[in-house]
């Protein structure tokens, strides 16, 4: 009931803003296999986010281009703490440059229904646990602040994740006590102006990526991936074996005994081989 309620509210809030019907989510994220939110948002469970946050760039690369997504990763950004890795799902935004005619439809609308805040403080207030706030302000860095250090801590506290921002944030010093993960393209002590609201869980371009609501955002030094959820579990399995492939490998190379041909990619001597499998079968059981 509660999220049903939370559902509700966004709808009308949101009713100014283009965003999916629930219809139009199921027809759009048809193949996503798990639960969903009350908006019909995919829910990838808990803990395939857990395991996510053990896997780098390149395990999550290794599977989607083959899997024919060839635009589910941007690079480029400034990262608030580079040590964090930012997993989470997405719930997606889109400003544009300000228009006057638009502007004042969709401002007059959210007023109608209430909204006594700025547009980034109505998006922020929709987060859940386990969601990442995805950004489209189309790279603008003076007046494309998204937010600074107050809601910055309000995004922490609503998701538990981060964020990630096609522009800008300010206030640094403040935001980056915060113990979250962020993705953003620079810094500028303007506050947000000239752009206004025209999307909420809709399709949204980070970059070159094109981001669904519900992806699974994955973060890490490298940059970001967004990862349709019908992907996740093989993304996760592929990398775990992968991961067990390199720490038997590497454990070779540093008996000294082997060139680098003779174990990669793959051990040529059928006695190696085999060696190698018995291990993977066991390292595997053991997960």
């Amino acid at each position: 009931m509660k999220l049903l309620v939370a559902y509700l509210v966004a709808s009308v809030s949101f009713a100014q803003v283009f965003t999916f019907t629930r219809e139009q989510m199921l027809q759009y994220t048809e193949k996503n296999p798990f639960d969903r939110f009350a908006d019909g948002r995919p829910k990838v469970p808990d803990h395939l986010l857990e395991k996510m946050r053990e896997l780098t760039s390149e395990d999550i690369w290794s599977v989607l281009p083959g899997a024919g997504y060839q635009n589910q990763f941007e690079g480029g950004w400034r990262l608030l703490h580079p040590d964090r890795k930012l997993v989470g799902r997405a719930l997606t935004v889109q400003f544009m440059p300000a228009r006057p005619d638009v502007e004042s439809v969709v401002e007059a609308e959210a007023k109608k229904r209430g909204a006594t805040r700025g547009p980034n403080q109505r998006v922020i207030d929709l987060l859940q646990p386990g969601d990442v706030i995805v950004v489209d302000l189309f790279g603008k860095v003076e007046g494309g602040t998204f937010v600074g250090d107050n809601l910055a801590t309000a995004i922490y506290a609503l998701s538990k994740t981060g964020m990630v921002v096609d522009g800008s944030i300010r206030d640094l010093e403040g935001i980056v006590s915060i113990p979250m993960a962020a993705y953003f393209r620079n810094v500028h002590p303007s506050a947000i102006r000239g752009v206004m609201l025209t999307g909420v869980n809709i399709p949204i371009r980070i970059g070159a990526a094109t981001v669904m609501p519900g992806d699974v955002v994955f973060g890490d030094r490298e940059g970001v991936s967004f990862v349709p959820p019908h992907l996740v579990e093989q993304v996760v399995t592929r990398a775990e074996t992968t991961r067990i492939h390199d720490e038997w490998t590497k454990e070779k190379f540093l008996t000294g005994k082997y060139k680098s041909s003779d174990l990669y990619p793959s051990p040529n001597d059928p006695a190696l081989k085999k060696e190698y499998e018995e291990y993977l079968k066991k390292r595997l059981g053991k997960r």
